[in-house]
């Protein structure tokens, strides 16, 4: 049974007139008739009890407009929905983060950003690190990934720069030089670096791990965690010094 039977029933059936229906319909008044009479010959019993100045609804008819709505409302949802899905207005958004992503702000703006423009799209968060994220996304588990650059798997996807943060060293206020306006890294050898591990961001680790290094920085000391949390303990109960990006 085709859908647009049901669509020529139903403007009978509200038109209560053949005229009228195919007038709303934009078609002539013979093939309309033509195609109510096929499909009440393809279920089986009269639909309309034809009068002289219109039609009404048989007791099947009445059953059958309730469910033809029905399947009519039904099926336009569904266009209406895969339409929607086709231009990125419905369905769902796989988004990873990195795992210091508490310290940036521009990805969460992107996504408020997203959220407001498109608030029927679902969206779907997950944290990880740079290798986690970069597989994810070569999977299709993941729509976009938020990353620390540089980052060599990434160059194998589409990316954009989204925001530009210089790299600086944090101190704890006990340290002694934490009251300079500027430092060397070498002014900071003594120090107990604590940082992320090479995992979390390998390229941006490779590169203060090995700057530290020419300065002179004792990096077998440094302590490592994947977790923020764990790094900021090391950090307050320490005279450390910990690398992070500003805002």
């Amino acid at each position: 049974m085709e859908l647009r039977y049901l669509r020529y029933f139903v403007a009978v059936a509200e038109a209560r007139n053949f005229t009228r229906a195919a007038h709303e319909l934009g078609i002539s008044q013979p093939p309309l008739s033509q195609q109510i009479q096929r499909l009440e010959r393809e279920i089986g019993t009269p639909l309309l009890r034809r009068l002289t100045r219109g039609v009404e609804l048989t007791e099947a008819g009445e059953s059958f407009y309730v469910d033809a709505c029905q399947i009519l409302a039904l099926s336009d949802a569904a266009l209406e929905k895969t339409k929607g899905i086709a231009r990125g207005m419905n369905g769902s958004l796989g988004a990873g983060d990195h795992q210091f992503s508490c310290f940036s702000f521009a990805d969460f703006s992107l996504l408020y950003q997203f959220q407001q423009r498109y608030p029927a799209v679902a969206l779907r968060q997950v944290e990880g690190n740079m290798a986690t994220l970069m597989h994810a996304l070569g999977e299709a588990e993941l729509d976009i990934a938020f990353v620390r650059l540089p980052c060599e798997s990434s160059k194998a996807f589409n990316l954009r720069i989204i925001a530009e943060e210089p790299m600086v060293i944090a101190l704890h206020r006990s340290h002694p030089l934490s009251g300079e306006s500027a430092l060397s890294l070498a002014q900071l050898s003594d120090a107990v670096p604590v940082i992320f591990p090479p995992e979390v961001a390998p390229g941006l680790y490779e590169q203060v791990y090995d700057g530290c290094r020419r300065a002179g920085v004792d990096m077998s000391r440094a302590r490592q965690s994947s977790q923020i949390s764990s790094l900021l303990a090391w950090w307050t109960r320490a005279s450390a010094l910990r690398w992070c990006l500003s805002r």
